[in-house]
């Protein structure tokens, strides 16, 4: 923590500190319908902060009362997120892409009596009409519609009321600040509870793991619902002092990046994988004398990270060399993504291919894995600038948690910067811990002898072949996804003799490489079904079974011409793949993979 936030214990105070000690920092952009930038200073963001908690006040919101919200990444959210923590009232944030029978549940669950919307759509019309749940009113940014009730958002703003909701005692490191309810591959959601102490002990720990930037550039893409994107751009930035630029989804990513041109960058290893295919389709466009300049620039950029890795230093010869070829070759091709600037990336939420985080450091910009879940209030482990890199795996622990593997393989965690526990109807928690404080992941792994953790599967995912043989999926599906062409993959083979694999192209990488070979069609059906498209996808598979052992190569694959997506079901919010819903929705094509005998 900054030395002088060290008096800070709440999310309030870091809001308090920040205005008091950097009341000119930009803290909070987002891109007007005309296309301009408006930016609020720490001070100015206080006072907005402060106005909308005196009108929730107003409305009958105070201590332990959950609020819901529904937004995307737009700063009257980030605004509410923090009112709400000044009257001690719990948000829970609400996926978009949630269906309504999860938001109903959500609702139900949390006795939530308020929601705040973008706009009211049916589910929220239905959920406020229904008597089984507790919703009294909706509070509605964009234009309520007449005839329901709703609350403007522009209504709830109450300068007057501030004053006398200083007077009132503020919150304490005890009170419960968040709800995060799981996106779930499987089930209901849970709920993470998470105090102001909880989270202040997190962002601190990491700070002192990472050694952030001061004053850091975010960029805030991913739902506000994910817990990474949360302690990014709401309890990290207030931290820091930081400047938070909203974009309003991943869609709008890169033109974002290319206007803020941050120093700081995460993003999960989907995010990271359809970048790698953008620049990497670019590459191959390149004439052939300038694609051999980048690789050869590439090659001392991977030689740079990995001596700086293995030995912690890199000859001067070699750092001046890399300076000069990253300056003149492969920054500008940063820059064309607004990638340029960044001193720190990093990648979290699922597994990443060892080949892409070289790809990355080829071009000058070193990826260090961390890794964590809701329950970890974001980060547990991380690989540090500082501290300590090593290509692979997620890093080693925070100061304030230890790692054990159990028995079987599992991770588990105990420490000061786990969540609360888990939230029940009643209200009360479920502490999801044993008798020894350890709390399981879920997650597979294992610790080498200098304390990283290397994350091997999910527990659950694990496949067992008819043989008895033991497969994670993850490391296959990374392997298959290597190759640009490949957007998503699933690999199955519980009970079953071998493993196949449903592919699926890369929606954006996909026609441009079929346009850079002449090839006519666009459409992802045509593309799948196209001889040249499906020779290439069956070289890529043939390749990564190279690197793969027996038991986990795919013996057969189908190339589909769909696209999975959170509103199409078969990927979180956070996109990750839920494999229950893809194994029930193309149980006949992984049958049919069968159908030709056991090899």
């Amino acid at each position: 923590m900054p030395p002088q936030a060290t008096a800070c214990r709440t999310i309030p105070d870091l809001l308090t500190h920040n205005a008091e000690k950097h009341p000119d920092l930009p803290a909070l952009s987002w891109k007007q319908d005309d296309g301009t930038w408006t930016t609020l200073t720490w001070a100015a963001t206080r006072d907005r902060v402060l106005e909308l908690a005196a009108g929730f006040s107003g409305l009958g919101i105070g201590p332990g009362d959950h609020v819901l919200i529904l937004m995307g990444n737009r700063h009257e959210h980030w605004l509410t997120d923090v009112a709400l923590s000044h009257l001690g009232a719990p948000t829970t944030t609400v996926y978009s892409t949630a269906a309504p029978e999860q938001i109903g549940y959500i609702a139900r669950h949390s006795r939530a009596r308020t929601a705040v919307v973008d706009t009211p759509g049916p589910a929220w019309r239905d959920l406020a009409a229904d008597p089984e749940t507790p919703l009294e009113r909706l509070v509605v940014v964009d234009a309520p519609e007449p005839g329901h009730g709703d609350v403007p958002f522009s209504s709830v703003v109450d300068p007057a009321g501030v004053s006398a909701l200083l007077d009132r005692p503020g919150a304490v490191p005890e009170d419960l600040l968040t709800v995060v309810y799981t996106s779930g591959t499987t089930g209901d959601p849970k709920g993470a509870a998470m105090t102001h102490g909880d989270v202040l002990s997190n962002i601190t720990s990491l700070d002192r793991l990472v050694q952030p930037l001061d004053h850091p550039e975010h960029v805030s893409y991913l739902p506000l619902a994910h817990i990474a994107e949360r302690v990014l751009s709401i309890y990290a930035a207030l931290l820091r002092a930081g400047s938070v630029w909203m974009c309003p989804s991943p869609d709008h990513l890169v033109e974002t990046l290319q206007h803020v041109r941050p120093r700081t960058f995460f993003g999960v290893p989907r995010v990271w994988e359809k970048l790698t295919a953008g620049v990497q389709v670019g590459l191959d466009q390149l004439p052939e004398e300038q694609r051999a300049a980048v690789d050869a620039a590439r090659g001392v950029g991977e030689e740079y990270a990995r001596r700086l890795e293995q030995e912690g230093t890199v000859p001067d010869e070699l750092r001046a060399r890399h300076e000069d070829l990253h300056e003149e070759v492969t920054r500008p091709i940063l820059s064309l993504i607004g990638l340029d600037r960044v001193e720190q990336a990093t990648c979290a939420s699922a597994p990443v291919p060892v080949e892409l985080l070289q790809f990355w450091s080829g071009l000058g910009l070193i990826v260090r894995e961390v890794w964590g879940l809701t329950e970890s209030v974001g980060v547990a482990t991380g690989n540090s600038p500082t501290e300590g890199t090593r290509t692979g795996s997620v890093g080693r622990a925070l100061d304030d948690l230890s790692v054990r593997i159990a028995d079987d393989g599992e991770v588990l965690l105990r420490g000061a910067t786990l969540f609360s526990g888990y939230a029940r109807a009643d209200g009360t928690l479920d502490p999801a811990i044993d008798a020894d404080g350890w709390f399981p992941t879920g997650d597979l792994g294992h610790l080498d002898e200098d304390g990283y953790l290397w994350i091997t599967g999910r527990k659950k995912d694990i496949i067992v072949t008819s043989g008895g043989k033991n497969v994670a999926p993850a490391p296959v599906e990374g392997a298959l996804k290597e190759h640009p062409l490949v957007g998503h993959v699933h690999v199955h083979g519980d009970a079953r003799p071998y493993v196949v694999a449903l592919v699926l192209l890369d929606p954006d990488a996909a026609p441009a490489w079929a346009r850079s070979r002449g090839l006519e069609a666009d459409a992802l059906s045509d593309l799948a079904a196209h001889p040249e498209v499906r020779a290439e996808i069956d070289r890529a598979v043939e390749q990564a079974n190279t690197r793969l052992s027996r038991p986990e190569q795919v013996r057969r694959h189908r190339l589909l011409g769909d696209e999975w997506a959170p509103e199409t079901g078969e990927l979180t919010p956070t996109l990750k793949l839920r494999r229950p819903v893809v194994e029930e929705r193309y149980a006949a094509e992984l049958d049919a993979l069968y159908a030709h005998g056991t090899d």
